[in-house]
C-alpha cells in the first residue's frame, strides 16, 4: 500500500515508466508522482487501473492516451497544464515514447512552454541487453521492423554493415517471419538472442547462431509465444576492402553455387578473409 503523498506535485508533465511485467519492477519515486498528480494519462486505462491498484492508488483520475487518438489527447493534456493541473504519462509497459505512445504528446507539451520531466525506470531493450552477453560496447535501438517481409528484408538490409549491436522488438505472430528474414539478410554466423517474457513468469533468454535460430523456434511452441527482445550482434569490422580479382572469383561462384558453398570455395581461391568474402556476397546476392 502506498500512501497518499502530502507534497506538492509540480504543475509538469511527467514521463514514468512502469514495469514491463513483474509489477514490483516499479520505482518509489514514480509511485510518489502517480499518488500525488492531478491525472494519470495512460495507452490503456484498465491496464493502469490494475497498476496502481495493486500499489495501492485507488483514487487517480486517467485520461486515455493511445496512438489513435494521441493529437487530439495532446490538446486536452495541455490544456489542463494551462489550468495548473499536473499529469503523469505512462504506457501499458515500460517507458513511455520509446517504441510505444507519447512522443507527439511530450512534443505538444514542450511546444507549449510546459516543462517535461522523466521518471526513469524499466525498459525492455536495456534489460535484454543487460543479460545476453553480448560484449559489443555499442547498440542500435530500432524498434519494430516493418510488418510486411519485402520492407523489412530492405530495412534490415540498410542495417547489414552496422557493427554495433542491432535491438528489435517483434510480436509473437510475426517472430518466425522475421527470423527467416533476419537470416537471409545477415546470413547464418552472427548471432541472435531471443529474449522472452521479460521479468515475467515464463521468462526466457536464448542466445544462438542465426543459422540454428529456427531450430530452436520450432523445437518448442513454447519458444514462439510472448513479446521477444531480439538481439543481433553486428557486423564483423573489416581492415581491407575485397581487391578487385576477389570479387570478381566470388561473383562468379555465386552465379553457380549457394552462397555458403561460394564463399568456402572463395576463400580456397583468393586467401581472403572469409567475414569479409561472407559480407561482401551477402551483399552481392540482395542487389
Amino acid at each position: 500500500m502506498h500512501s497518499k503523498t502530502n507534497q506538492r506535485i509540480e504543475c509538469a508533465l511527467y514521463v514514468v515508466a512502469t514495469p514491463i511485467g513483474n509489477l514490483s519492477d516499479i520505482t518509489l519515486r514514480a509511485l510518489d508522482v502517480l499518488n500525488g498528480v492531478d491525472f494519470v494519462a495512460a495507452e490503456d486505462t484498465r491496464n493502469t487501473k490494475h497498476l496502481l491498484q495493486h500499489h495501492g492508488i485507488s483514487d487517480a483520475r486517467l485520461l486515455a492516451v493511445h496512438q489513435h487518438n494521441e493529437r487530439g489527447s495532446a490538446a486536452k493534456v495541455v490544456s489542463l497544464l494551462q489550468e495548473g493541473q499536473s499529469i503523469a504519462l505512462v504506457t501499458d509497459a515500460g517507458t513511455p515514447a520509446v517504441s510505444d505512445p507519447g512522443a507527439v504528446l511530450v512534443e505538444a507539451v514542450i511546444a507549449a512552454g510546459f516543462r517535461v520531466i522523466p521518471i526513469p525506470g524499466a525498459s525492455a531493450v536495456v534489460t535484454a541487453l543487460s543479460a545476453s552477453g553480448l560484449v559489443n560496447p555499442h547498440f542500435m535501438f530500432y524498434g519494430f521492423l516493418p510488418n510486411k517481409s519485402a520492407a523489412r528484408r530492405a530495412t534490415l538490409q540498410s542495417l547489414a554493415n552496422q557493427t554495433c549491436t542491432l535491438a528489435f522488438y517483434e510480436a509473437p505472430h510475426r517472430i518466425l517471419e522475421c527470423t527467416v528474414d533476419l537470416q537471409a539478410v545477415f546470413g547464418d554466423e552472427r548471432e541472435i538472442v531471443f529474449a522472452r517474457e521479460l521479468t515475467k513468469l515464463f521468462e526466457s533468454i536464448h542466445r544462438c547462431q542465426l543459422g540454428d535460430a529456427l531450430e530452436w523456434l520450432n523445437c518448442d511452441a513454447n519458444n514462439r509465444r510472448g513479446e521477444f527482445v531480439l538481439l543481433v550482434s553486428g557486423a564483423p569490422e573489416h581492415t581491407e576492402a575485397l581487391d578487385a580479382e576477389s570479387q570478381r572469383v566470388l561473383t562468379l561462384l555465386l552465379n553457380e553455387l549457394p552462397l555458403k558453398q561460394a564463399v568456402q570455395l572463395a576463400v580456397q581461391i583468393t586467401g581472403q578473409n572469409k567475414n569479409a568474402l561472407y559480407q561482401k556476397s551477402l551483399a552481392l546476392k540482395s542487389s
